[in-house]
């Protein structure tokens, strides 16, 4: 896969998740509107738990499906790719039926253990996703094992489509039985996405039967692997990579008892720390998640197209890809980052304004704080898949386990402290992603010897954002006095994103190649050097 063919892939996955992103904030805020930060609480302490069990069951065994079925297609053994999906989709399917009898069985110990028995009907909304949501996976990886990202993107659309038109009326529908029952309501929404995403999936490839056929015609003459070897594969990939993202989840199952009860040790009641753990995850945390929807879809892209650098032993290319996908990384993550901390409160005011004011400046705090973590969780997400594809997948793992424990203890000690209090867990979230993503940094530059340019890479960008931020923070105080704090925030967040644009042309800090991304790229590349604003 050449670099451009990367970005390709990258910007329609990338497409995809802006508007799911967007699709998924229209059903979070209105719906923390609704329920309240109380309610979002009960939803949220149900959700770590679930993406704990969808990791176990999907994360490792999609990215190692794609990597072997993209070797076997780089070299053309067509048969032999789709043996390796039709074996791992036996095994998505026995996680899917496993995970949700799970949870099926024991919803009632598992909100009791987590410290919110209210989550209850919440982890029930949740196991029909988790039947689902492996299945649909399995797909998935074989798409993107052909490099096919466009079966993913449209997955992942009708998935938050489904969530949106059916969860939050079935919450809406459930608040008269109760703050637990809404909740849960809303968290069925994941399971009737889980649904629609899967019907798709299976659609779009019954489509391809002909397409197979003729590939399986043109495929080489191979001795076909034995199960027992495809299978020891895959779980040489598949197990470090599932504990590497079975991490994240497990520490915010660990975080939300940490959180829940060291609240409670300081004198607030069960209520009030599940709605300081609503501003948390409910309302700050949905906003940081936004600018994941770009480096996941880098991220997903890197993995195979690593992996084929690799096997042809094209390592130039494999240094260019690398260099590519860090620099797109840092350019989607440092505007993100800075345009949350410059506009916390703002942002908080204008999403969740039926929360009361005490609400939003507590929300508006942790955003701030949680804002700087946007760089490095975005970081974390690519520089591990760089070291998936060369083969590396245990050290990703290592590194954000290191985090992981820093984020127990930070969480711990400053949740405990009463003037802290819940921006412990904020902190501690930061810190998680400072060392993961340092730690992969220094295990990337060592395999892939990739050499980047200290200007291109970090200081344009960083020269271009701090410009943004300085006029995103003198339109909003300019503005809001004559038109109101939340139309301020509108303009101030357009402005800064055309002076943001507008930066990075200046500097040259993104290339005629980036365009190339985006429809009648070529012909605006070309009109932008003809008038000095793309230098190269």
């Amino acid at each position: 896969m050449s670099k451009n063919n990367f970005l390709k892939g990258a910007a329609i996955l990338g497409i995809a998740g802006i508007i799911v992103k967007i699709i998924g904030a229209f059903y979070r805020i209105p719906l923390s509107n609704i329920i309240t930060t109380e309610g979002v609480g009960y939803y949220q302490s149900a959700y770590p738990f679930y993406v704990l069990l969808v990791a176990v069951s999907t994360s490792g065994f999609p990215t190692a499906v794609s990597k072997l079925i993209s070797e076997k297609r780089a070299i053309e053994d067509y048969r032999g790719a789709h043996r390796i999906f039709k074996i791992s989709f036996l095994g998505f399917l026995i996680a899917g039926v496993t995970t949700s009898l799970v949870v099926l069985i024991w919803a009632k110990s598992i909100a009791i253990k987590i410290g919110n028995a209210n989550s209850y009907y919440s982890l029930l909304g949740l196991v029909p996703a988790l039947l689902f949501v492996p299945i649909m996976s399995a797909f998935r990886g074989y798409f993107q094992g052909e490099q096919n990202m466009a079966p993913t993107a449209l997955s992942q659309l009708v998935e938050q489509v489904f969530r949106l038109l059916i969860g939050f009326p079935l919450a809406y529908a459930l608040l008269s039985e109760g703050l637990p029952q809404a909740a849960g309501g809303a968290s069925f929404g994941a399971s009737a996405g889980a649904i629609g995403g899967t019907l798709l999936v299976i659609f779009i490839y019954s489509k391809q039967r002909r397409k197979r056929v003729r590939e399986f015609r043109n495929s080489i003459e191979c001795e076909p692997e034995s199960t027992s070897t495809i299978i020891k594969d895959i779980l040489a990939i598949a197990i470090p990579i599932t504990i590497g993202a079975s991490i994240v989840p497990i520490t915010s199952t660990i975080d939300t008892w940490i959180i829940m009860n060291r609240l409670q040790s300081i004198g607030y009641t069960a209520k009030q720390a599940s709605m300081m753990f609503g501003q948390l995850t409910g309302n700050a945390q949905t906003l940081i998640n936004l600018p994941q929807a770009l480096s996941t879809a880098v991220a997903m892209s890197l993995v195979p197209a690593i992996s084929e650098s690799l096997v042809r032993k094209d390592y130039k290319g494999m240094k260019n890809i690398t260099n590519s996908g860090i620099r797109v990384t840092l350019l989607m993550g440092l505007p993100a980052a800075i345009g949350l901390f410059v506009l916390s409160t703002p942002i908080i005011n204008l999403l969740y304004f039926k929360n009361t004011v005490e609400e939003q400046l507590g929300a508006g705090m942790l955003l701030q704080v949680l804002s700087i973590s946007v760089i490095f969780l975005t970081l974390v997400q690519s520089l591990t898949a760089i070291l998936q594809g060369v083969g590396k997948t245990m050290i990703p793992v290592r590194n954000l386990a290191i985090g992981a424990v820093v984020k127990a203890i930070l969480s711990y000690t400053l949740t405990g402290i009463p003037a802290i209090n819940i921006k412990g867990a904020a902190i501690s979230t930061v810190a998680t992603y400072v060392v993961a993503s340092f730690l992969n940094f220094i295990y990337v530059k060592k395999y892939t010897k990739v050499d980047l340019k200290l200007m291109d890479t970090f200081i344009k960008p960083i020269i271009s954002v701090t410009l943004m931020a300085i006029v995103v923070k003198i339109s909003f105080t300019f503005t809001q006095s004559m038109v109101g704090s939340k139309l301020a925030t509108i303009i101030a967040i357009g402005i800064g994103g055309i002076v943001y644009g507008l930066a990075l042309l200046v500097t040259g800090s993104i290339t005629s190649e980036d365009f190339e991304l985006i429809p009648k790229g070529e012909k605006l590349a070309q009109k932008l050097k003809s008038i000095g604003l793309l230098r190269k």
